[in-house]
């Protein structure tokens, strides 16, 4: 199936969805729009719980969901518990690392408290938020009869003619027969949601479509053997539509930074950090960022970012402010803020920046702004430059000696300050 063009769509969800930069492609934009137009649509984004938070790699598709809730459409959040036994394949070049069934579930508890910052779910209205784990239904399926009424309507030419599957067999790297199931097994939580929540809508990032067209593809095709044989109606109504893989100018995914992942979940990335990514985020980007990952009109991100140089940063600021208080609430973004503007206008108050525990009593300076939970810099060769160069401060002195020796009771019972750069900015605590 071909993505359908995009023209000038009709209902106000799909015209912002454009306008804002969350559509990529559909599988039939004209249908989709009708749908959008005549009434509710119910729209399900799965995500598996590979770890314990979600992060900004997954918030654009969060935010394309809200802003299908704010006209009147109903999202699903499908926790992938079933699919995260197998591993999805998408972007990979190697088999994912299995996880146990207790891992998966300790996730994915996790995720709702991260998914009601954006999305409305108990409200008693029609259009409230719903989260389902497909592990409900995928772990009651007998192999046997998935084969029979599922299986039959895919052949393997289809499926290894899908980018995930041809990569890698192009390049002649393992693909397991567990990972090759993982297509079948997202194409029947589409039609497991349709059939039993008349969701008619599947959302995700490009990489997906493959796998999204197979839902698609596997309803109607269900629905039209079922009219074969009497036994149902079917329907043409059901959609797939990707939103687009952000990436930085350096061709990197977005969301990611020297140290990992970027969390929503405060408990792995405080308020501050959380703030400090978008502010450190590329000039270049800021309108983008500003229309996917905020709710500010569009004219007033025209207004803010149609300027350079040294201008540009109040757009900057406006950026990290407002994602922050959408994620973490007014008081955490205000206070991000204000440690942000102290922290790198000199002096200030340390008590908004996280704290890091290291499991050592000694470790010299290079070591330290080197630690995997630190990464301040991009290698140890640059490390060692810049510490000799006095851009790393200990509790505000400049100390440019790369071996200095830092001891667990120079710590303190706040930690350490640890400034690394004029962006990087820390409270270590040893604990060795």
């Amino acid at each position: 199936m071909v993505a359908s063009p995009i023209s000038a769509p009709r209902s106000a969800a799909l015209k912002e969805l454009v306008e804002r930069g969350y559509f990529e492609q559909a599988s039939d934009v004209e249908a989709l729009d009708r749908n959008l137009e005549q009434g509710m649509v119910t729209a399900y984004i799965g995500y598996d719980p590979t770890a314990r938070s979600l992060h900004v790699g997954n918030l654009l598709t969060i935010m394309a969901l809200r802003v299908l809730q704010r006209h009147g459409h109903r999202p699903i959040c499908l926790i992938g518990a079933g699919t995260a036994l197998v591993g999805d394949p998408s972007g990979r070049s190697e088999t994912r690392r299995l996880m146990t069934t207790e891992q998966i579930a300790e996730n994915a508890t996790s995720f709702r408290s991260q998914l009601e910052r954006f999305l409305h779910f108990d409200r008693g209205v029609e259009n409230d938020a719903f989260m389902l784990n497909n592990a409900d239904w995928l772990g009651q399926l007998g192999y046997l009869e998935f084969l029979r009424d599922i299986g039959r309507h895919f052949t393997v030419n289809r499926m290894i003619a899908a980018k995930t599957y041809r990569d890698r067999l192009e390049a002649e790297l393992p693909l397991s027969f567990l990972e090759f199931n993982y297509q079948l097994l997202q194409a029947y939580d589409f039609w497991h949601l349709y059939h039993k929540h008349g969701c008619t809508l599947q959302m995700g990032g490009s990489d997906q479509w493959g796998n999204m067209i197979a839902g698609v593809e596997l309803i109607r095709r269900s629905s039209a053997h079922s009219r074969a044989t009497g036994t149902g109606t079917g329907t043409d109504a059901v959609q797939s539509l990707t939103c687009p893989l952000l990436t930085t100018p350096d061709g990197r995914k977005m969301g990611k930074t020297e140290r990992g992942a970027v969390w929503l979940d405060p408990r792995k990335m405080a308020p501050f950090e959380y703030y400090q990514y978008w502010i450190n985020s590329d000039d270049s980007m800021t309108g983008r960022l500003l229309r996917l990952f905020t709710e500010l009109p569009l004219d007033e991100i025209t207004a803010l970012t149609d300027v350079t140089g040294a201008a540009l940063r109040e757009a900057k600021n406006r950026l990290a402010f407002e994602t922050t208080e959408l994620l973490h609430g007014r008081d955490a973004a205000t206070q991000a803020q204000t440690a942000s503007k102290q922290a790198f206008g000199g002096g200030g108050d340390w008590s908004a920046v996280s704290c890091v525990e290291i499991d050592t009593a000694t470790i010299k300076l290079i070591e330290l702004v080197a630690h995997p939970s630190i990464a301040a810099f991009k290698s140890k060769r640059d490390a060692r430059q810049r510490i000799e160069s006095g851009a790393v401060r200990l509790n505000g002195a400049a100390c440019a000696d790369p071996n200095h020796l830092i001891r667990v009771g120079d710590c303190g019972e706040q930690g350490l300050r640890l400034q690394a750069g004029k962006r990087n900015r820390f409270r270590v605590r040893l604990t060795g």
